[in-house]
């Protein structure tokens, strides 16, 4: 891999998600300087400057209003993190890239279909790179995955099923995570939405049919979900999702006519099997710092962008229709 170019970077929003991002971050410093911060919250910008003095570094500046932080810095910044509540994604990525900011933004990309349209435009005029931050489609286990599947490795794909499991519920009450207004969904559209997103990228098609039962379990959004569907070209898919479980994890098994492969919704590991003899066995794949390496990468012209706003398109799309046949008890939908 070539060296790659050092980047002003914003972070807008520094709650749990962002800090995630951070400490990957600043295990990257040679590439990437935190200049500057967008946070409302004391509290969320207190504990994100902690983890800046943990590094031996001076916490960024925090500008809390996003307008005044677009006027005071806009212009001295290369790439914008977004880590917001979801249906600020749009407005903000829209914003950052009218001026002329790159931006990484946290799953999910939009609340829904017409919005993710309106920034691929937004994308389209002004010329700057946008990727969608889904740990799995950034992860070299999936990227490997999709190569092993696409050059006929495993033989023509038949189906894939997917199961995701976390305590969503219980970690979620009294966050804006269980407003509908605000986060567009529930545990299906948040941690579930890794899910989605990867079963959809290693199928690489769009589904042509879903149908889809949800359970609230007593809040105002989904917390639970079964969804069956069909691809365009007629494969089958299935995917399970328990947000109410103290026990976590997630697998996805793509089966061909040559083999099959395992992997999780995060593309936190890959296995392979080919007979039954020798059974699955680990895949070996390009080493990675993470996401933000991979989009800085990508910045670079070292790696084709593996999430752009399509894939974010492509989610709308299938959350849009899961959420008209959940409410219809399972009415099929076509998309």
């Amino acid at each position: 891999m070539s060296q790659l170019r050092p980047v002003q970077v914003a972070v807008i929003g520094t709650g749990g998600m962002a800090r995630h991002h951070i400490r990957g971050m600043l295990k990257q410093t040679d590439t990437t300087h935190i200049r500057v911060v967008c946070e409302p919250s004391e509290a969320a910008y207190a504990a994100a400057s902690e983890l800046f003095r943990e590094a031996g570094l001076e916490p960024p500046v925090n500008e809390p209003d996003f307008e005044k932080f677009l006027d005071d810095y806009g212009k001295d910044i290369d790439v914008a993190l977004i880590v917001t509540p979801h249906n600020l994604h749009y407005p903000q990525a829209v914003a950052c890239m009218e001026h002329g900011i790159d931006v990484l933004l946290e799953k999910p990309m939009v609340m829904s279909g017409d919005e993710a349209v309106k920034l691929i435009e937004t994308r389209d005029r002004t010329g700057r790179l946008a990727a969608v931050a889904f740990n799995g489609s950034m992860s070299p286990y999936i990227r490997t995955a999709v190569n092993m599947l696409r050059s006929g490795e495993l033989g023509e794909i038949l189906t894939i099923e997917a199961l995701h499991h976390q305590d969503w519920r219980e970690l979620t009450i009294g966050t804006w995570r269980q407003i509908p207004e605000i986060a567009g969904g529930g545990y299906l559209f948040d941690s579930g939405a890794h899910m989605l997103n990867s079963v959809v990228d290693l199928a690489g098609e769009e589904f042509a049919e879903v149908r889809a039962w949800t359970d609230n379990r007593g809040t105002p959004v989904d917390i639970m979900g079964v969804i069956i569907g069909k691809l365009r070209s007629g494969k089958l898919v299935s995917m399970h999702g328990c947000g109410d479980t103290p026990v976590g994890g997630s697998e996805i098994r793509v089966f061909g006519t040559k083999g099959m492969l395992r992997t999780g919704v995060y593309g936190e590991r890959l296995e392979a099997a080919f007979n039954r003899e020798d059974g699955l066995q680990p895949v070996e794949v390009p080493p990675s710092l993470g996401t933000w390496q991979q989009f800085l990468m990508v910045r670079d012209g070292n790696l084709p962008n593996p999430c752009p706003p399509e894939v974010g398109l492509r989610m709308a799309k299938l959350w849009d229709a899961i959420q008209q046949s959940a409410a219809q008890n399972g009415a099929p939908v076509s998309l």
